[in-house]
């Protein structure tokens, strides 16, 4: 899998709670962002990402995994055309897309949501783009439609993350 952090103010806590799972799970991972320098978590964690996202390749993942944050709207990442048509490539290549609280705005802009159920952060802007993207939103803390996983917060991971891998049947 691949994690991809916003440059600033990504949300620590959702990145430590992946990194848990994933370890327990054995999924193996790795960080990308768009900056070359270390990305710097709301709390001042610094996370040097493993590989500069233009220099992805699909096939070598699984899925991506859009991590939350403030970071996520005040850098507009949802307006960032490469990393929309990323999510795009990854859709169209049936690899997973995920994506946790805010970050669902990027999905949503990357019009990949129409007609899959998503859970979202109890945001006014979040329900609009997921509306305005055809996506039916969710009250669930987290929601597996397709190839499309969304979870509400990243204070939701801990409690669905056992579920939503089991789910997927991920070894």
């Amino acid at each position: 899998m691949l994690i991809f952090l916003p440059p600033v103010d990504f949300r620590e806590e959702s990145l430590s709670m992946l990194k848990l799972f994933f370890d327990r799970w054995g999924i193996s991972y790795k960080t990308t962002s768009y900056t070359k320098s270390e990305c710097r978590g709301k709390h001042g964690a610094l996370v040097k990402p493993d590989i500069h996202t233009a220099e992805v390749d699909v096939h070598d993942y699984d899925g991506i995994v859009f991590l939350d944050g403030d970071g996520v709207d005040t850098t507009k990442l949802y307006e960032f055309r490469p990393l929309l048509d990323l999510a795009m490539i990854f859709d169209k290549s049936m690899k997973q897309v995920w994506a946790i609280g805010n970050a669902v705005k990027i999905i949503a802009r990357s019009n990949i949501i129409k007609g899959k159920h998503i859970s979202l952060p109890k945001n006014e802007e979040t329900l609009r783009l997921v509306k305005l993207f055809h996506g039916e939103p969710s009250p669930e803390p987290y929601k597996i439609s397709g190839n499309i996983v969304t979870i509400s917060s990243g204070s939701a991971i801990e409690s669905s993350m056992d579920s939503i891998l089991s789910e997927l049947n991920i070894k």
